[in-house]
Protein backbone atom coordinates (compact mmCIF):
# COMPACT_ATOMS: atom_id res chain seq x y z
CA UNK A 1 0.00 0.00 0.00
CA UNK A 2 0.77 3.89 -1.04
CA UNK A 3 -0.35 5.73 1.72
CA UNK A 4 0.06 9.21 -0.26
CA UNK A 5 -2.40 7.61 -2.71
CA UNK A 6 -5.34 6.82 -0.27
CA UNK A 7 -5.19 10.49 1.53
CA UNK A 8 -4.85 12.45 -1.80
CA UNK A 9 -7.83 11.23 -3.18
CA UNK A 10 -9.73 12.14 -0.34
CA UNK A 11 -8.95 15.92 -0.38
CA UNK A 12 -10.92 17.58 -2.56
CA UNK A 13 -14.02 15.85 -1.13
CA UNK A 14 -12.75 16.21 2.57
CA UNK A 15 -12.56 20.51 1.57
CA UNK A 16 -16.55 20.26 0.88
CA UNK A 17 -16.77 17.80 3.42
CA UNK A 18 -15.82 18.67 6.55
CA UNK A 19 -17.06 21.95 7.00
CA UNK A 20 -20.31 21.33 6.30
CA UNK A 21 -20.50 17.41 7.98
CA UNK A 22 -22.18 16.17 5.39
CA UNK A 23 -21.20 11.83 5.54
CA UNK A 24 -17.35 11.34 4.41
CA UNK A 25 -17.52 8.30 2.05
CA UNK A 26 -14.57 9.67 0.16
CA UNK A 27 -11.93 7.95 -1.25
CA UNK A 28 -7.34 9.71 -0.66
CA UNK A 29 -0.76 4.41 19.90
CA UNK A 30 -3.28 6.04 26.28
CA UNK A 31 0.47 7.53 25.28
CA UNK A 32 2.21 9.79 28.06
CA UNK A 33 1.67 13.93 26.90
CA UNK A 34 3.90 14.60 24.71
CA UNK A 35 7.34 16.83 26.41
CA UNK A 36 6.50 20.62 27.22
CA UNK A 37 7.85 22.99 23.51
CA UNK A 38 8.50 26.17 25.04
CA UNK A 39 9.56 27.41 21.64
CA UNK A 40 9.49 27.38 17.92
CA UNK A 41 11.23 24.53 16.84
CA UNK A 42 12.25 25.93 13.69
CA UNK A 43 13.96 29.20 14.81
CA UNK A 44 16.95 29.11 13.06
CA UNK A 45 18.10 30.93 9.95
CA UNK A 46 16.58 28.49 7.42
CA UNK A 47 15.93 30.19 3.82
CA UNK A 48 12.91 27.74 3.20
CA UNK A 49 9.95 26.59 4.85
CA UNK A 50 10.18 23.16 4.03
CA UNK A 51 11.45 21.16 6.63
CA UNK A 52 10.50 17.66 5.83
CA UNK A 53 9.20 15.11 3.82
CA UNK A 54 7.57 11.87 2.92
CA UNK A 55 9.91 9.13 1.35
CA UNK A 56 7.45 6.29 0.25
CA UNK A 57 9.89 3.97 -1.49
CA UNK A 58 12.88 2.20 -1.90
CA UNK A 59 15.90 0.68 -3.92
CA UNK A 60 15.47 -2.77 -3.24
CA UNK A 61 15.57 -5.42 -6.23
CA UNK A 62 12.16 -6.76 -6.87
CA UNK A 63 14.09 -10.05 -7.98
CA UNK A 64 15.47 -10.01 -4.82
CA UNK A 65 12.37 -8.78 -2.80
CA UNK A 66 8.79 -9.26 -3.50
CA UNK A 67 8.39 -5.69 -1.48
CA UNK A 68 11.36 -4.32 -3.70
CA UNK A 69 10.89 -1.33 -5.84
CA UNK A 70 14.04 -0.69 -7.47
CA UNK A 71 14.17 3.09 -7.17
CA UNK A 72 17.78 4.27 -7.44
CA UNK A 73 16.66 7.60 -5.84
CA UNK A 74 15.97 6.37 -2.18
CA UNK A 75 19.81 4.65 -2.06
CA UNK A 76 21.22 6.06 1.16
CA UNK A 77 23.55 8.02 -0.53
CA UNK A 78 20.64 9.99 -2.49
CA UNK A 79 18.74 10.26 0.14
CA UNK A 80 21.41 11.96 2.38
CA UNK A 81 21.96 13.94 -0.73
CA UNK A 82 18.60 15.24 -1.40
CA UNK A 83 18.11 16.23 2.04
CA UNK A 84 21.28 17.70 2.55
CA UNK A 85 20.51 20.06 -0.51
CA UNK A 86 17.23 20.82 1.29
CA UNK A 87 18.52 21.48 4.66
CA UNK A 88 15.57 18.95 5.58
CA UNK A 89 15.35 18.26 9.64
CA UNK A 90 12.70 14.95 9.11
CA UNK A 91 12.34 12.87 7.03
CA UNK A 92 9.30 10.06 6.99
CA UNK A 93 11.02 7.01 5.46
CA UNK A 94 8.62 4.11 4.58
CA UNK A 95 9.22 0.98 6.03
CA UNK A 96 7.41 -2.16 5.07
CA UNK A 97 6.04 -4.78 7.01
CA UNK A 98 8.94 -7.30 8.33
CA UNK A 99 11.49 -5.14 7.62
CA UNK A 100 13.75 -7.26 9.89
CA UNK A 101 13.10 -9.79 7.85
CA UNK A 102 15.05 -10.05 4.07
CA UNK A 103 17.78 -7.57 2.34
CA UNK A 104 15.42 -4.52 3.93
CA UNK A 105 17.48 -3.80 7.77
CA UNK A 106 20.85 -3.19 6.13
CA UNK A 107 19.01 -0.78 3.65
CA UNK A 108 17.51 1.18 6.35
CA UNK A 109 20.10 0.91 8.49
CA UNK A 110 22.34 2.39 6.00
CA UNK A 111 19.69 5.19 5.29
CA UNK A 112 19.10 6.11 8.49
CA UNK A 113 22.73 6.94 9.15
CA UNK A 114 22.84 8.49 6.08
CA UNK A 115 20.03 10.98 6.56
CA UNK A 116 21.57 11.66 10.35
CA UNK A 117 25.03 12.64 8.83
CA UNK A 118 23.26 14.77 6.10
CA UNK A 119 22.14 16.99 9.07
CA UNK A 120 18.75 14.96 9.46
CA UNK A 121 17.96 14.78 13.07
CA UNK A 122 14.55 12.73 12.98
CA UNK A 123 14.11 10.23 11.02
CA UNK A 124 10.88 8.31 10.89
CA UNK A 125 10.05 4.99 10.21
CA UNK A 126 6.53 5.06 7.98
CA UNK A 127 3.56 3.11 7.57
CA UNK A 128 0.39 2.03 7.75
CA UNK A 129 -2.34 0.29 6.81
CA UNK A 130 -6.44 1.38 7.11
CA UNK A 131 -6.57 -2.78 8.44
CA UNK A 132 -4.44 -2.07 11.64
CA UNK A 133 -7.13 0.88 13.39
CA UNK A 134 -9.11 -3.01 13.30
CA UNK A 135 -6.24 -4.74 14.45
CA UNK A 136 -4.08 -2.72 16.86
CA UNK A 137 -1.48 -5.94 16.86
CA UNK A 138 -0.45 -5.42 13.43
CA UNK A 139 0.88 -2.03 13.98
CA UNK A 140 2.25 -3.10 17.06
CA UNK A 141 3.78 -6.00 15.08
CA UNK A 142 5.04 -3.60 12.10
CA UNK A 143 6.51 -0.82 14.43
CA UNK A 144 8.42 -4.19 16.20
CA UNK A 145 9.58 -5.30 13.08
CA UNK A 146 10.82 -1.62 12.13
CA UNK A 147 12.58 -0.55 15.23
CA UNK A 148 14.33 -3.77 15.12
CA UNK A 149 15.67 -3.36 11.49
CA UNK A 150 17.25 -0.01 11.62
CA UNK A 151 17.78 3.27 14.41
CA UNK A 152 14.73 5.13 13.61
CA UNK A 153 14.61 8.35 15.87
CA UNK A 154 10.40 7.93 15.71
CA UNK A 155 7.47 5.80 14.71
CA UNK A 156 5.20 8.07 12.30
CA UNK A 157 1.71 6.50 11.34
CA UNK A 158 -0.26 7.05 8.15
CA UNK A 159 -3.73 5.15 9.10
CA UNK A 160 -6.80 6.39 7.41
CA UNK A 161 -9.47 4.25 8.11
CA UNK A 162 -12.26 7.50 7.43
CA UNK A 163 -11.54 6.90 3.23
CA UNK A 164 -14.65 4.18 3.74
CA UNK A 165 -16.51 6.05 6.94
CA UNK A 166 -19.16 8.03 7.19
CA UNK A 167 -19.11 10.94 9.88
CA UNK A 168 -21.78 8.77 12.19
CA UNK A 169 -18.94 6.35 12.36
CA UNK A 170 -15.82 8.77 12.87
CA UNK A 171 -16.37 8.19 17.01
CA UNK A 172 -15.65 4.67 16.87
CA UNK A 173 -12.45 5.46 14.15
CA UNK A 174 -11.46 7.50 16.52
CA UNK A 175 -11.66 5.19 19.51
CA UNK A 176 -9.80 2.61 17.09
CA UNK A 177 -7.06 4.60 16.49
CA UNK A 178 -6.27 5.87 19.95
CA UNK A 179 -5.93 2.16 20.64
CA UNK A 180 -3.45 1.20 17.87
CA UNK A 181 -1.55 4.45 18.88
CA UNK A 182 -1.55 2.98 22.28
CA UNK A 183 -0.43 -0.53 21.62
CA UNK A 184 2.06 0.74 18.88
CA UNK A 185 3.53 3.12 21.92
CA UNK A 186 4.06 0.09 24.03
CA UNK A 187 6.00 -1.44 21.23
CA UNK A 188 7.90 0.83 20.79
CA UNK A 189 9.23 1.57 24.18
CA UNK A 190 10.97 5.43 24.46
CA UNK A 191 10.99 5.73 21.06
CA UNK A 192 8.11 8.22 20.02
CA UNK A 193 4.96 8.06 18.33
CA UNK A 194 3.29 10.55 15.90
CA UNK A 195 1.05 10.42 12.73
CA UNK A 196 -0.29 11.92 9.82
CA UNK A 197 -4.08 13.74 10.46
CA UNK A 198 -5.92 15.26 7.94
CA UNK A 199 -6.89 19.12 8.81
CA UNK A 200 -10.71 19.08 8.75
CA UNK A 201 -10.53 16.00 11.93
CA UNK A 202 -10.23 19.17 13.82
CA UNK A 203 -13.96 20.94 12.33
CA UNK A 204 -15.33 17.02 13.29
CA UNK A 205 -17.26 17.53 17.00
CA UNK A 206 -16.83 14.39 19.20
CA UNK A 207 -19.98 13.18 21.24
CA UNK A 208 -18.13 13.81 24.42
CA UNK A 209 -16.90 17.45 23.31
CA UNK A 210 -14.06 18.74 21.84
CA UNK A 211 -13.17 17.47 18.42
CA UNK A 212 -11.55 14.14 16.87
CA UNK A 213 -8.22 15.69 16.34
CA UNK A 214 -8.41 16.91 20.05
CA UNK A 215 -9.28 12.99 21.04
CA UNK A 216 -5.74 11.80 19.04
CA UNK A 217 -3.44 14.35 20.32
CA UNK A 218 -3.18 12.96 23.54
CA UNK A 219 -1.77 9.65 21.93
CA UNK A 220 0.56 10.87 19.98
CA UNK A 221 3.88 12.91 20.38
CA UNK A 222 3.73 14.60 17.33
CA UNK A 223 1.59 15.03 14.55
CA UNK A 224 2.00 15.72 10.76
CA UNK A 225 -1.27 18.20 9.74
CA UNK A 226 -2.03 16.69 6.24
CA UNK A 227 -3.62 20.26 4.62
CA UNK A 228 -3.74 19.76 1.08
CA UNK A 229 -3.78 23.07 -0.84
CA UNK A 230 -1.94 24.71 -3.50
CA UNK A 231 -2.22 28.18 -2.10
CA UNK A 232 -1.40 30.06 1.80
CA UNK A 233 -4.03 32.32 1.72
CA UNK A 234 -8.09 31.82 1.50
CA UNK A 235 -11.10 30.24 3.17
CA UNK A 236 -9.66 27.14 0.73
CA UNK A 237 -5.78 27.69 1.51
CA UNK A 238 -3.36 25.90 3.58
CA UNK A 239 -3.38 28.79 6.12
CA UNK A 240 -7.24 28.38 6.55
CA UNK A 241 -7.66 24.38 6.53
CA UNK A 242 -4.76 24.05 8.92
CA UNK A 243 -4.76 26.72 11.66
CA UNK A 244 -7.10 25.13 13.69
CA UNK A 245 -5.63 21.80 13.90
CA UNK A 246 -2.20 23.37 14.32
CA UNK A 247 -3.80 25.56 17.39
CA UNK A 248 -5.37 22.78 19.20
CA UNK A 249 -1.86 20.79 18.85
CA UNK A 250 0.32 24.23 20.40
CA UNK A 251 -2.50 24.09 23.29
CA UNK A 252 -1.52 20.52 23.92
CA UNK A 253 2.39 21.67 23.61
CA UNK A 254 1.98 18.78 20.53
CA UNK A 255 4.60 19.50 17.99
CA UNK A 256 3.66 19.65 14.58
CA UNK A 257 4.27 20.23 11.10
CA UNK A 258 1.81 21.00 8.58
CA UNK A 259 1.88 18.70 4.93
CA UNK A 260 1.45 19.87 1.41
CA UNK A 261 1.03 18.07 -1.60
CA UNK A 262 3.40 17.64 -5.21
CA UNK A 263 1.50 14.74 -6.79
CA UNK A 264 -0.09 15.03 -9.69
CA UNK A 265 -4.05 16.89 -9.84
CA UNK A 266 -5.10 13.51 -10.73
CA UNK A 267 -3.59 11.58 -7.26
CA UNK A 268 -4.19 14.71 -5.36
CA UNK A 269 -7.93 15.02 -6.06
CA UNK A 270 -7.48 18.09 -8.62
CA UNK A 271 -5.50 20.66 -9.52
CA UNK A 272 -5.98 23.14 -6.16
CA UNK A 273 -4.94 20.59 -3.39
CA UNK A 274 -1.44 19.80 -4.65
CA UNK A 275 1.48 22.20 -6.27
CA UNK A 276 2.30 18.95 -8.70
CA UNK A 277 0.78 20.95 -11.65
CA UNK A 278 2.25 24.32 -10.63
CA UNK A 279 5.58 25.03 -9.77
CA UNK A 280 9.10 24.59 -7.40
CA UNK A 281 9.32 28.28 -7.18
CA UNK A 282 5.52 28.80 -5.91
CA UNK A 283 5.95 25.72 -3.29
CA UNK A 284 8.45 27.43 -1.77
CA UNK A 285 6.93 30.97 -1.70
CA UNK A 286 3.57 30.07 -0.52
CA UNK A 287 4.93 27.39 1.91
CA UNK A 288 6.75 30.65 3.13
CA UNK A 289 3.70 31.97 3.31
CA UNK A 290 2.28 29.58 5.44
CA UNK A 291 5.34 29.91 8.14
CA UNK A 292 4.55 34.06 8.45
CA UNK A 293 1.04 32.65 9.75
CA UNK A 294 1.79 29.98 11.62
CA UNK A 295 5.43 29.94 12.87
CA UNK A 296 4.53 32.05 15.71
CA UNK A 297 2.40 28.86 17.16
CA UNK A 298 4.30 26.67 20.20
CA UNK A 299 5.79 23.86 18.46
CA UNK A 300 5.62 24.84 14.68
CA UNK A 301 8.28 22.51 12.60
CA UNK A 302 7.72 23.91 9.58
CA UNK A 303 6.63 22.19 6.22
CA UNK A 304 6.78 18.73 5.53
CA UNK A 305 6.61 17.77 1.59
CA UNK A 306 4.51 14.81 0.21
CA UNK A 307 6.16 12.93 -1.41
CA UNK A 308 10.11 12.57 -2.44
CA UNK A 309 9.79 11.24 -6.40
CA UNK A 310 6.88 14.18 -6.86
CA UNK A 311 9.06 16.79 -5.32
CA UNK A 312 11.61 15.72 -7.16
CA UNK A 313 9.71 16.03 -10.56
CA UNK A 314 8.87 19.53 -9.65
CA UNK A 315 12.23 20.80 -9.11
CA UNK A 316 13.50 18.97 -12.20
CA UNK A 317 10.34 20.83 -14.46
Amino acid sequence: MRAPRLRSAVTATAMAVAIGGSALAAPVLAAAPAAAVTARIDSGPATSAITGMWAWGNPIDPAVDARGEGLAQFEPQALADFAAAHHLRTVFLSVPWAADEGPFGVWLTDAVNALHAAGVTKVAALGGDPAWADDPSLAAAWTTAALRAAPFDAVQFDVEPWVVSSDAELPAVVTKLQTMYDRARVAAGSVPVGADLPWWLAAKPQPGGGTAFDALLPHLKSVAIVAFSDHAAGTDGIVAFAKPAAQAAAAKRIPFTIGVETDTPEVAGGPGATFGDDSASLLESETAAVRTQLSGLRGYGGVTVEHLLAWQDLLAR
